[in-house]
């Protein structure tokens, strides 16, 4: 399941006078316990849709020729593209970069969640690879004070033990 949720809560209409009236759908979208909200037309939907079926399967999309004045009709859309949208997330293991765009994401892993530091049965040199980012490590145990005879003491470590055991300490 991806770290991902979205809904479509709610749309209003916009009226212009320099084009016909439309629809306007607010999307929320939960990652990774972040919300946002994005707001996207119709035919934003509809070119997404045609940009998708060049690289996955997505599910149908709800009738582009609908009345857009009926409350009733633009609810069943509202349904429609929520519907679709969440089916896409379901069934793609990784999200396509224009769809996570189109929500406004960055930054979202696409590693597939099989793959990790505990599974050890990989075919492939690639996909045994470790997918995070180096951490600090410690040399010596940070809760013990460096050795007198140590030219070369770890500051990071002192700075540590400083900081957790004397909090009062003031720096020479």
């Amino acid at each position: 399941m991806h770290p991902i949720r979205l809904s479509i809560p709610s749309f209003r209409s916009e009226n212009s006078s320099v084009e016909k009236g439309f629809t306007v759908f607010k999307i929320d979208v939960l990652v990774n316990g972040r919300l946002h909200s994005v707001e996207k037309r119709y035919s934003e939907f509809h070119a997404l849709h045609k940009i998708l079926k060049k690289s996955i399967k997505p599910p149908e999309i709800p009738s582009k020729h609908v009345r857009n004045w009926v409350p009733k009709v633009l609810e069943q859309r509202r349904h429609g593209l929520e519907l679709y949208l969440q089916t896409v997330i379901m069934e793609n293991e990784v999200l396509p970069k224009i769809f996570l765009d189109f929500l406004n994401v960055r930054h979202f892993p696409s590693v597939p969640k099989t793959e990790s530091c505990g599974s050890f049965d990989t075919e492939s040199m690639e996909s045994s690879k470790l997918s995070h980012q180096p951490v600090v490590v410690y040399l010596r145990d940070p809760y013990l004070l460096p050795s007198a005879h140590d030219t070369f003491s770890n500051v990071v470590i002192e700075g540590v033990v400083d900081g957790v055991f004397y909090p009062d300490f003031q720096p020479r």
